[in-house]
């Protein structure tokens, strides 16, 4: 895929003669699955992230009249609110609006694998999610670009380094610009294998961004900048560096504080050497494996070591991003699964 300025172009023209259509039509269709993201892989802070596959997936509904009807099953089923508040809903709301289209009624069934405050995108996933489903509901109505679904999620998240992966799937590079959000998608060596270790205990990001001094040692950032940069050449080169390339100076060591297990369990496996961090804001940890042994030694060395109760997801890294998959009339003949255009 291009390198990838995306500009801020919040305002789209409807299209059709007239102004075309106002919104969406009533009865139409969507279902979207996003996957979950793993972000700053160690030192990599608010520019990189990885798509995993484990996938929340909305299905959302055009209503004949105004109004909004919300479900959710599975994680965070009734804890999730079910109003307008529901964060997917408030992204489907945003995509209407960055549209410049009206606000339809909508019915919304999500169902959610993604743990929540957990280190994993869960809120970004929302986000995306509900941006996707405005994008698919408006198909032929208006065009929701691919740069303004990032530049709206990254509003409503506060970063890109989530958002983009969910949206674009891979290892995402991404930074902010006088213009808006941009974003680099890369391919990750076949040879990586992560592993995830989820807690039975949160930590919010708010709380975990708090602990970041406003500024830190010239040499701490010297070390992370040399990381980083041998980081992206260990995910689609060389994974046999991942160990040295997962050291972080700039944010863990704050953060430790809030999830000392989390912090301890880093600590031995990468004596293990095993390329161990914090799994986004935490307190879920990741394994980049150069090889699938040796996230299986890592899963038997937390279930030694760890004094409470982790759950290893094995898991793949997600090359696709975020899809739709219409469901319009029958008989009508449109594409199966509709990616973001990259």
């Amino acid at each position: 895929m291009s390198a990838d300025r995306p500009g801020h172009d919040r305002k789209e023209t409807p299209s059709g003669s007239g102004g075309g259509l106002r919104t969406a039509p009533a009865g139409r269709t969507v279902v979207v699955r996003v996957p979950a993201t793993t972000a700053n892989l160690g030192p990599g802070f608010d520019s990189l992230g990885l798509a995993l596959s484990l996938y929340d997936e909305v299905t959302v509904r055009v209503l004949p009249e105004p109004g909004l009807v919300v479900s959710v099953s599975g994680v965070g089923a009734g804890e999730v609110p079910e109003d307008e508040t529901n964060l997917v809903v408030r992204a489907v709301r945003h995509g209407f609006a960055a549209a410049g289209v009206e606000q339809p009624g909508l019915e919304l069934r999500a169902t959610n694998a993604i743990p929540h405050g957990r280190g994993l995108g869960s809120s970004a996933a929302a986000i995306v999610a509900g941006l996707m489903a405005a994008r698919g509901l408006l198909d032929g109505v208006t065009e929701l670009s691919a740069s303004t679904m990032l530049a709206v999620a990254t509003e409503m998240e506060g970063h890109p380094d989530n958002v983009a992966p969910a949206l674009f799937g891979g290892l995402t590079i991404a930074w902010m610009t006088p213009d808006g959000p941009a974003y680099k998608r890369l391919l990750v060596h076949r040879g990586v294998s992560p592993v995830v270790f989820v807690p039975t205990s949160t930590l919010s990001t708010k709380l975990a961004r708090s602990l970041q001094p406003a500024s830190v040692p010239h040499a701490d950032a010297a070390f992370n900048v040399s990381r980083s940069a041998l980081l992206v050449a260990a995910l689609i080169q060389s994974p046999e560096l991942l160990l040295a390339a997962t050291e972080d100076r700039l944010h863990q060591s704050y953060r430790a504080s809030a999830m000392p297990e989390t912090d301890g369990l880093i600590r031995m496996l990468r004596e293990h050497e095993l390329a161990a961090v914090v799994s986004g804001a935490g307190p879920s940890l990741l394994v980049l494996g150069s090889d699938p042994a040796q996230r299986l030694r890592a899963a038997d060395l937390v279930a030694r070591h760890a004094h409470t109760s982790w759950t290893p997801l094995m898991l793949a890294v997600d090359l696709g991003g975020a899809t739709v998959v219409p469901h319009p009339a029958p008989g009508a003949n449109v594409p199966l699964v509709v990616p973001v255009s990259k």
